[in-house]
């Protein structure tokens, strides 16, 4: 691979942003498709496909084989409360290969006796998240049950192109979080976004049951191109 190429390859990963190496088989010519070339180029359905399957593979074209080396940012879950809920779902995330990060400014509850090895930010959604960024490879969590907490948090995830937002609460207390979230400019749209109650609906009772809901959920919006039609 020429340098050129690895360098771009390698911005492309700082910034969370995927990319493609395409290289043609027969005479070995590498070229770099960014996530935002994908429809112009000549092989799009196939690069589209690869993308939204994240697997490398080969492909032919015109009689022409290419080998796609997908590279596509990890996928990362941010949990807004460092709740008994999260205790349970940081260490099932990882078994799925999601990056977590949990951010609560209650110093009381984020710890890192309660979240050993997990990525902990004791500060407020509003100052950490555009820091860390929300792209559209990330899940918002938001599990406090405090407005003041939950609601920063919600506001900058409906605001980027995150893949999955969710939100703890019954019924009731999400229709006063949405008319809150209309006082602030978000449309009924925006916020249909939001899924909450939070979870798959598998009667969850416990932190762990609620968290198996809540990672379930996440995949079902992280592989919906890939479920079966009902």
């Amino acid at each position: 691979m020429r340098l050129s190429l690895l360098s771009d390859l390698n911005a492309e990963r700082a910034a969370r942003r995927a990319a493609i190496l395409v290289t043609d088989v027969a005479s070995g010519e590498q070229r770099l498709v960014r996530e935002a070339e994908v429809e112009t180029d000549p092989l799009a359905l196939e690069l589209q496909d690869s993308l939204r399957r994240g697997k490398s593979g080969l492909v032919e074209r015109d009689g022409r084989q290419f080998f796609l080396t997908v590279q596509s940012p990890p996928v990362r879950v941010v949990v807004i409360g460092a709740v008994h809920i999260s205790q349970a779902l940081a260490p099932m995330a990882r078994g799925l290969d999601l990056d977590i990060t949990i951010i609560d400014p209650r110093t009381a509850f984020a710890t890192p006796e309660r979240f050993p090895d997990v990525p902990l930010l004791a500060e407020w959604p509003d100052a950490v998240l555009p820091e860390i960024g929300i792209d559209r490879y990330t899940a918002v969590v938001a599990l406090t049950h405090d407005p003041k907490i939950d609601d920063p948090a919600l506001s900058a995830s409906l605001k980027s192109e995150c893949f999955y937002i969710g939100a703890l609460g019954s019924r009731k207390t999400h229709e006063r979080r949405v008319q809150r979230l209309i006082e602030a400019g978000f449309t009924q749209t925006d916020i249909a976004r939001i899924h909450a109650p939070i979870g798959l609906d598998i009667g969850a009772v416990s932190p762990a049951e609620i968290a198996v809901s809540i990672l379930a959920e996440i995949v079902a919006s992280l592989r919906k191109e890939r479920r079966r039609s009902a």
